[in-house]
């Protein structure tokens, strides 16, 4: 092995979803996924905690970039609308790019109780960050946890969606429709019938 290889990080984290797509999450050390990346533990610790790091180390630049674009948003837009626009950017800007490696994390983490646990944890933070940034824009309390509750209500449900469905549209578009959707069903003329 090199002193420096390019790109460790991405050969780290394409290794890892690798061998947890062969041998399962438990099954899998950070021995190999460093040898199957041709590089050393050491450099795996460099980027990397522990191998569950691997899963949900792009977790902070994404909520910096929500942060961002809900302090951005027009004044005067509905919350609702200033938070899914914000996860429709995010999902096109860091999600998209990378569809292959999102869809078999999401692949691994819902075959592991622990790493769902952690995802839920994740998720929550996102809204919870949302709501601050929607209250930093004046947005009263419940309106700023609801809206920002609703968005990531709307967003995990396109981002199964998408990583379930192969081809079959952008996750941004997803975003927004399943946001329409949400709206549809809270409608109050939205009621069953019979």
């Amino acid at each position: 092995m090199g002193r420096w290889q390019p790109n460790a990080h991405g050969r780290l984290e394409q290794a890892a979803l690798e061998l947890f797509a062969e041998r399962g999450y438990e099954s899998t050390t950070v021995a190999e996924i460093a040898e199957r990346a041709g590089l050393t533990e050491r450099t795996f610790f460099r980027y990397f905690a522990d191998k569950r790091e691997v899963l949900f180390s792009g977790s902070g630049g994404m909520r910096e970039f929500l942060v961002t674009r809900v302090a951005g948003a027009p004044a005067g837009q509905p919350p609702i609308e200033v938070v899914v626009g914000a996860l429709a950017e995010a999902a096109a800007s860091y999600l998209e790019p990378r569809r292959e490696l999102a869809c078999r994390r999401r692949a691994v983490i819902t075959d592991n109780p622990e790493l769902r646990e952690r995802e839920l944890v994740k998720l929550a933070k996102m809204a919870s960050m949302l709501g601050d940034a929607l209250r930093r824009r004046g947005v009263e309390e419940p309106a700023a946890s609801l809206a920002a509750e609703a968005g990531m209500t709307a967003f995990k449900s396109a981002y199964a969606r998408w990583a379930e469905g192969g081809g079959r549209g952008s996750l941004a578009d997803l975003v927004r429709a399943s946001a329409s959707e949400l709206q549809a069903v809270t409608a109050a003329g939205a009621r069953p019938k019979g």
